[in-house]
């Protein structure tokens, strides 16, 4: 009996040992260039960023899954000019992203990514820059509000690649596509507004 327990204790122990080598936390921060799709027209980047942390789980040395958690700044610009005036909004969108990634590493750190990712809406809101100039008489106007009729859930696709050097330090690239329209007024079936995402990263694996 002694020698069952003494048996299960190593095989218990090192089971341990290998999901902790197989387990690796992380960080990651970068930069958004993020814009909206659909039937927006005209709409330029709003440079973001993106912060969280990492998990990642290998099955073996070629393929596993990450999982994140990321506070993500998104949205889009506007710029419309004409005789006399010119106007700019930008439309300003924040998430708690929660990606799933299978990964494959292909060679030496190299690796390829795909996965769905949930959005939930932290903060939407606008700001908003106004002049106007005719016959020498000069209006200029800023303000700032919530944006209302935006859906407090997103669901996206996100596929990219990543480079993982040995001493924990890793880089990354992601394109994420929004596959749900944002809009939740009474007309959004008329006029669909999706997310798109294009993510720099650098990260630490520990």
């Amino acid at each position: 009996m002694k020698k069952l327990l003494l048996c299960a204790a190593i095989a218990v122990l090192g089971l341990s040992n290998v999901n902790a080598q197989e387990l690796n936390f992380g960080v990651k921060t970068g930069v958004n260039f993020a814009t909206l799709g659909g039937d927006i027209e005209d709409a330029d980047m709003r440079l973001g960023f993106h912060i969280g942390g990492i998990v990642e789980y290998k099955f073996n040395e070629r393929m596993g899954l990450q999982g994140e958690v990321l506070f993500s700044t998104q949205g889009a610009k506007y710029d419309w000019s004409g005789e006399g005036y010119s106007e700019e909004e930008t439309w300003k969108l924040d998430y708690i992203n929660v990606p799933v990634s299978f990964k494959y590493y292909i060679v030496n750190g190299f690796s390829v990514e795909a996965g769905p990712q949930l959005g939930i809406l932290a903060s939407a809101k606008y700001e908003y820059e106004y002049s106007e100039d005719f016959g020498g008489v000069s209006v200029n106007e800023s303000g700032e509000g919530d944006l209302e009729d935006i859906k407090s859930i997103d669901f996206a696709l996100n596929v990219g690649a990543g480079y993982k050097m040995e001493n924990g330090l890793n880089f990354g690239a992601r394109f994420s596509l929004g596959l749900m329209n944002l809009n939740d007024s009474d007309y959004s079936d008329q006029f669909i507004v999706n997310n798109g995402v294009i993510q720099l990263s650098v990260g630490y694996m520990f």
